[in-house]
C-alpha cells in the first residue's frame, strides 16, 4: 500500500509540476509577469520567491493539481506601468500559447519517457501466439497456437514491425476500437517460411477495452509453455507424482501446449461439485511418464472449480526490446501521436455511445497501476508516467470550460469574431463546463470501486 501510494503521489506531482511549468515558461517568453507557480492547493508547506523575476512557488498540502497566477486586470488592478506585464492585455496568438503549453508540456514529457524506454531498452514477451479459444477470431481466422507474429497492419495501413506482445496488443486494441481488420504475418515452425491471416476485427462489439473483447479476439496472451513450477507438499500435485519442471504433453489423450490452456482444464475440470481424475502425458528428463492427477475443488467467488496447489506454466519466452538515439525517438513521436488519436476516438465512440462509460478510469485506478508499474521496475514505471501524461495533456485540450482547452475554444471565438466572449457568457460556460467535470469525476470514481471492490 505504502508504495501504491508513493508511485501514485509521485507520478501526479511530476505530471501537474510539468503541466504547469509549460504554462510558467511560455508565459514568461511571452512577457508576461507571473506572481505564483504552485503544485498543490490549501495550505503552503514551503515557499520561495524569485528575486529575478518576483514569482513566488508554492508546494501546497494537497498535490492533486496545481496552478500559475498570472499578473491580470480581470482579476485584480493592474500598475499602469506594469500593464504591458498583464496577460489579458498581450496578444491573441500570445495568450493562446500561454494557455497550450500546459497540455503540449505534458505531451512533449510523454515522448521523451517514451523515448528513454526506447533507448534503455525493455524486456517483453515474444510475440508467439497461445492456441485461441475455440470461436474466437483468432480460431475463426487459422490460427492454432505457436505461431511467431512478425508483421501486422490496420485494413489499408503499411506493415508495421511486430517485436514483442506489446507490439501485438497494441495493433489489435487500435483495430478493436477503430473497427478495423487486422492482417498478421506469422512464422510457424518452418523456419523461414510466413503466412498471412486476416482477423475481423471489424465485426467485434467492442464496447469496452476489457478481458472480454480479448477473449473474443483469442488473443489473451503469449504463450507459456506447460511447465510445473513450485509444487505444494500435500497437494493434489505432489500425491500425482508431478515434481518442478515437468512438462505436461497431453491430458486424457489430447496435445497440449500452452500452459495457460492447461490452466483452464485443471480450473474448469468441476463436474457435479467433483473433479475427475485427468490422464496426464509428462516429459520429465527426456522421459515420457504417465500420472493419474485429480484436481481439488475449491470455492472461489462463490463458484466451485479445480485446483491441483502448484504453479502451473513457464515464464514467457523473452527478449529485449531497444532502439537507437533516432529511431527511438521518432517511434516515442510516433507512439504518443497514437495513443492520443486512440484516446481522443475512444472520447468520441463513448459521448455517442459505441463505447461504455466503463473505460473512464479515475484516480484509485490510477494509483493501482502507479503500485503495479512501480513494482515491476523503473522502466515500466516510466511507461505508466509516459501514458497518464498524455492523457492528461489530450484531456486538458478537450473544449470544455475550465480546461485549457476550453480557453482556447474562446480564444477561437474571439479570432473568428473580433471580440471575446461576453462576462455572462463566460459565467454560464464556466458553470457548465464545473458540473460536467463533477459528472466525469463521478462517473470515474463509481467506475473505480466497481473495479477494484466489485
Amino acid at each position: 500500500m505504502s508504495m501504491t501510494f508513493l508511485a501514485f503521489i509521485v507520478a501526479i506531482a511530476l505530471l501537474i509540476t510539468v503541466h504547469e511549468y509549460g504554462h510558467y515558461r511560455v508565459a514568461l517568453a511571452c512577457g508576461v509577469k507571473v506572481l505564483r507557480f504552485s503544485i498543490g492547493f490549501g495550505k503552503p508547506l514551503w515557499r520561495w520567491q524569485s528575486k529575478t523575476s518576483g514569482t513566488e512557488f508554492v508546494l501546497a498540502l494537497f498535490p492533486l493539481g496545481g496552478f500559475v497566477r498570472m499578473l491580470d486586470e480581470r482579476e485584480a488592478p493592474v500598475a499602469p506601468t506594469e500593464r504591458h506585464l498583464a496577460f489579458n492585455t498581450q496578444s491573441l496568438g500570445r495568450r493562446s500559447a500561454i494557455v497550450a503549453a500546459g497540455p503540449v508540456a505534458n505531451l512533449l514529457l510523454a515522448v521523451l519517457l517514451y523515448s528513454v524506454v526506447n533507448w534503455t531498452g525493455v524486456q517483453r514477451p515474444a510475440a508467439i501466439l497461445a492456441p485461441p479459444q475455440a470461436g474466437s477470431l483468432a480460431a475463426q481466422a487459422g490460427l492454432v497456437g505457436g505461431e511467431r507474429v512478425v508483421r501486422a497492419a490496420l485494413d489499408a495501413e503499411a506493415e508495421t514491425e511486430v517485436r514483442s506482445f506489446e507490439d501485438l496488443r497494441w495493433q489489435l486494441t487500435r483495430g478493436a476500437l477503430e473497427g478495423q481488420d487486422v492482417r498478421l504475418w506469422v512464422q510457424t515452425n518452418k523456419v523461414g517460411s510466413e503466412r498471412e491471416f486476416l482477423l475481423s476485427l471489424s465485426a467485434l462489439d467492442s464496447r469496452e477495452a476489457d478481458t472480454r473483447m480479448f477473449q473474443k479476439i483469442g488473443v489473451m496472451g503469449p504463450l507459456t509453455r506447460p511447465v510445473m513450477g513450485d509444487i505444494m507438499p500435500d497437494s493434489a500435485a505432489a500425491q500425482a507424482g508431478l515434481r518442478t519442471g515437468d512438462e505436461v504433453t497431453q491430458v486424457d489423450g489430447k496435445p497440449l501446449l500452452d500452459g495457460q490452456a492447461l490452466r483452464v482444464l485443471i480450473r474448469e475440470s468441476v463436474v457435479n461439485q467433483k473433479a475427475p481424475t485427468q490422464r496426464w502425458t509428462v516429459l520429465r528428463e527426456g522421459q515420457r511418464l504417465q500420472l493419474n492427477v485429480t484436481p481439488r475443488v475449491v470455492q472461489e467467488n462463490g463458484q466451485s472449480m479445480g485446483r491441483i496447489g502448484a504453479y502451473v506454466g513457464a515464464p514467457p519466452e523473452q527478449l529485449l526490446v531497444r532502439y537507437g538515439f533516432f529511431d527511438g525517438s521518432w517511434l516515442a513521436l510516433v507512439k504518443t501521436w497514437d495513443v492520443s488519436v486512440l484516446t481522443l476516438k475512444m472520447m468520441g465512440r463513448m459521448l455517442i455511445g459505441e463505447a461504455s462509460i466503463k473505460n473512464i478510469s479515475g484516480p484509485l485506478t490510477i494509483a493501482d497501476y502507479a503500485g503495479k508499474s512501480a513494482d515491476l521496475g523503473l522502466t515500466h514505471y516510466l511507461i505508466f508516467l509516459a501514458l497518464i501524461s498524455v492523457s492528461l495533456g489530450v484531456l486538458n485540450l478537450l473544449p470544455v470550460p475550465v480546461l485549457d482547452g476550453g480557453h482556447l475554444m474562446y480564444y477561437l471565438w474571439e479570432g473568428v469574431t473580433g471580440r471575446p466572449v461576453s462576462d455572462a457568457w463566460m459565467e454560464r460556460l464556466q458553470q457548465g463546463g464545473v458540473a460536467l467535470l463533477m459528472l466525469m469525476m463521478s462517473v470515474a470514481l463509481f467506475n473505480d470501486i466497481s473495479r477494484l471492490f466489485g
